[in-house]
């Protein structure tokens, strides 16, 4: 591993503080006495700061520079997290504070996944580019785990709901100092990009599949996450093992299979094809409705959707490198899946239907595994750009 990937790194770890958000939402119903719909809105926000900004941070980094895009990320969630951590806001602000949050995590996404290809030796961006979302992962864990931990720790306890957000604070202040002494030389758009011109990617098929397979696969993992714990529970696993052994075994699977594939040297067309094979089966086996299939399913599926982002995404950027700005853009304007796709697979439960209401994430994975058959110009284990 470089040295100039480990302030890369530790941006990646940061960006898992917005995925805190929605187990935050309790705290501040409670906290509010808000409604359910109300309470709802934050994690709501996050999602459409990725809808509405994804593709303007494209044509930004093209402009400004993937590192400055980055910086100006970690800023915005520095000030995001400073004003809970230096005041009770009413809930106005704090929903505020964290549309802010899910703008700068927009930026970060949209920078960082492009830029550690910049940072990356040849041939090891998609092993890299898998590891950061391992340990985006682990930041994701970490800052819902917080939530509960600081309730030992006084002095942040004493902040009641706003207790890990101290925390939070300094992890943006080191990433921002990190990512500020790095050096870097950057893949550049011959000339800079505008609207038309990074929409008009999506008139390439290769890219239009893409950006549907993201869509998808985050609508997919959003459905899983939020859906398993009632399906442990339809097939007689209650209590508190029905969330350690559905959406917890999952996210754990989906982490070490981010982290495990750091360290793999294999083709990332193939890796693709081989992770949407396994999160096919895994969602499969949950649809038999068998308690045991049903628990190896959220185990397997964790395993097989753990690498569909790092892979679908450097394979696309490999196809047009100097682009890489525009198609991290629309790729995480993508991101927006995790609010849409969900909506139906909540009406087939609503409707009593929850173990068949599974069919919509495997049909999302018989997308991806299609998908993963069709291959690209180049290989993303190709040479990245000098840095």
């Amino acid at each position: 591993m470089r040295i100039k990937t480990l302030p890369i790194f530790l941006a990646f770890l940061v960006m898992g503080v917005a995925d805190a958000m929605g187990p935050m939402s309790k705290a501040a119903q409670e906290h509010f006495q808000i409604s359910n719909v109300l309470a709802k809105l934050l994690p709501f926000f996050v999602f459409i700061a990725f809808a509405a900004l994804s593709v303007p941070g494209g044509l930004l980094a093209a402009r400004i520079g993937k590192k400055k895009l980055l910086l100006a990320g970690l800023a915005l969630n520095t000030v995001a997290v400073a004003v809970p951590t230096f005041m009770d806001p009413t809930f106005p602000v704090l929903l505020a504070c964290i549309f802010l949050l899910g703008v700068g995590t927009t930026f970060l996404q949209v920078a960082g996944n492009p830029i550690m290809r910049d940072v990356s030796p040849a041939g090891a961006y998609s092993r890299n580019l898998a590891l950061a979302q391992g340990i985006k992962g682990i930041g994701s864990f970490g800052s819902t785990a917080l939530l509960a931990l600081v309730m030992a720790i006084p002095f942040l306890a004493a902040r009641e709901w706003r207790g890990a957000f101290p925390i939070y604070l300094v992890l943006m202040v080191l990433a921002f100092v990190s990512v500020a002494g790095l050096k870097v030389e950057e893949t550049k758009p011959d000339k800079p990009p505008g609207i038309g011109s990074s929409l008009e990617l999506l008139t390439e098929p290769v890219f239009a599949l893409a950006v549907i397979g993201i869509f998808l696969y985050v609508g997919a993992e959003v459905c899983m996450t939020s859906s398993l714990e009632k399906q442990m529970n339809n097939v007689g696993i209650l209590n508190k093992w029905g969330n350690y052994l559905g959406p917890t075994a999952f996210l754990i699977a989906l982490t070490v299979s981010r982290i495990a594939a750091g360290s793999v040297k294999i083709s990332p067309h193939t890796f693709f094809r081989l992770s949407a094979v396994l999160g096919l089966v895994g969602v499969l086996l949950i649809l038999t409705g068998n308690q045991v299939l049903t628990v190896a399913g959220a185990i397997a599926a964790g395993l097989g959707f753990g690498n569909i982002w790092p892979m679908l995404f450097s394979i696309t950027v490999e196809e047009k490198p100097e682009r890489a700005n525009e198609l991290s853009g629309l790729m995480c304007m993508a991101i927006s899946g995790g609010a849409l796709v969900p909506l139906l697979m909540g009406k087939l439960v609503d409707n009593g239907m929850t173990a068949m209401a599974f069919i919509v994430p495997a049909g999302c994975f018989v997308y991806l595994l299609l998908l993963s058959f069709k291959s690209g110009k180049k290989a993303a284990s190709a040479a990245p750009a000098k840095a």
